[in-house]
């Protein structure tokens, strides 16, 4: 009887799990799941190992050409620039594009003739221009990549891990026109010799599939296989996956982003203890201070690592007002600043007409001896 209740209750256990306790299976090669706020690893298989990434690396293509500032640029195309294999926005010799006809060209159609483009416009020459990939690359810490082609086509030494892309996502993903070429699931673009209009679509169908889907890329070549970049937003929670050689990526990744949501954690942080900020010359002598409540998405060990640093003056100067920003509170989860959020006054305290300027100095050192007790 006693073995059999044991029996029952491992059964109950099992059926009423949660999703997040349930072993996590992927058809990928190489796998990571991160959360996108903290950048912390939240489930992972061989993500370490070096694997070519194909059109993937579009999405540094795309972030190099986004961090120039100025989309509207418009060029015209040569031979050289388009003659290239592979996938195609449609681009042809003497063509007039936009920087941003060829960002949405590359995060859409990957195509490969927008890549080379680019890689051209803004480098001169393609291997100058992966020169500027890799050293981005480096800026960012992506220790295990190595880029040779500005489209992701096969080269000897060509090569990420899912860490890397991962880690190269959310950095890109804080770029505004980066982001929002990423979670378009079509552009209505304006190209060509004269230039007129057409409509391309994402290749990427987490967009029309997966509910909070914001992008990222896709990509494929026989070496390489099915490679799958992917973010997903929903409130809070924040997450980005990454396949490298996966047959069924587009499963893979529903449920890696499945997995994720049922993992973290939405509530509202504490708000810090903050000391008050004296003021010098003003009929209030001090001022409470406070900051916005923030809500995060974090998973039971990233709550029980936050903490916050605090940047806040012992003194001002009147007048004060009501809501004036003092000073800024950081959040930090494992050595990360996730978030910065400003502390202002919760009191005015306005100029004190009446006091001589000596005894606004003496009020000054009354102010610098309390702050220090």
């Amino acid at each position: 009887m006693k073995r059999f209740c044991c029996v029952l209750l491992s059964l109950i256990l099992i059926c009423f799990a949660s999703p997040r306790a349930k072993a996590l299976s992927v058809s990928a090669k190489s796998a990571v799941l991160i959360n996108g706020t903290t950048g912390e690893i939240l489930w992972a298989k061989n993500s370490k190992e070096r694997l070519p990434m194909a059109s993937t690396t579009k999405i540094m293509t795309s972030l190099l050409l986004c961090e120039t500032g100025d989309l509207e640029t418009k060029l015209v195309t040569t031979k050289e620039m388009v003659t290239v294999e592979g996938s195609s926005m449609g681009l042809l010799a003497g063509d007039t594009v936009t920087y941003r006809d060829l960002l949405y060209g590359m995060m859409l159609a990957s195509g490969n003739d927008a890549a080379n483009t680019v890689a051209i416009a803004l480098g001169g020459t393609v291997s100058d221009f992966v020169k500027q990939m890799n050293e981005k690359a480096a800026q960012i810490g992506l220790e295990n990549t190595s880029f040779k082609t500005p489209s992701g086509l096969d080269a000897k030494g060509h090569y990420s891990t899912a860490e890397d892309m991962a880690r190269l996502a959310r950095y890109a993903l804080k770029n505004e026109e980066f982001a929002k070429a990423a979670a378009s699931d079509y552009a209505k673009l304006c190209y060509g010799n004269p230039p007129y209009n057409r409509t391309l679509k994402n290749h990427n169908k987490l967009l029309f599939q997966y509910d909070g889907a914001i992008g990222v890329k896709t990509g494929f070549t026989k070496k390489s296989g099915r490679c799958l970049v992917s973010a997903a937003r929903r409130g809070n929670k924040y997450l980005i996956a990454v396949t490298l050689s996966a047959p069924n990526d587009w499963q893979d990744h529903k449920n890696m982003l499945d997995y994720g949501f049922s993992s973290l954690i939405d509530k509202q942080s504490p708000t810090p203890q903050m000391p008050p900020v004296y003021v010098v010359g003003g009929k209030r002598e001090i001022v409470d201070v406070t900051t916005a409540t923030q809500n995060f998405a974090l998973t039971e060990e990233e709550w029980e690592s936050l903490t916050y640093k605090i940047y806040l003056p012992q003194f001002t100067y009147a007048p004060v007002s009501l809501g004036d920003k003092l000073g800024r509170a950081e959040y930090i989860v494992n050595g990360e600043v996730i978030m910065s959020s400003d502390i202002v006054a919760l009191h005015s305290s306005t100029e004190n007409n009446d006091e001589n300027i000596f005894s606004i100095i003496i009020q000054y050192y009354k102010m610098l001896l309390k702050a220090m007790v």
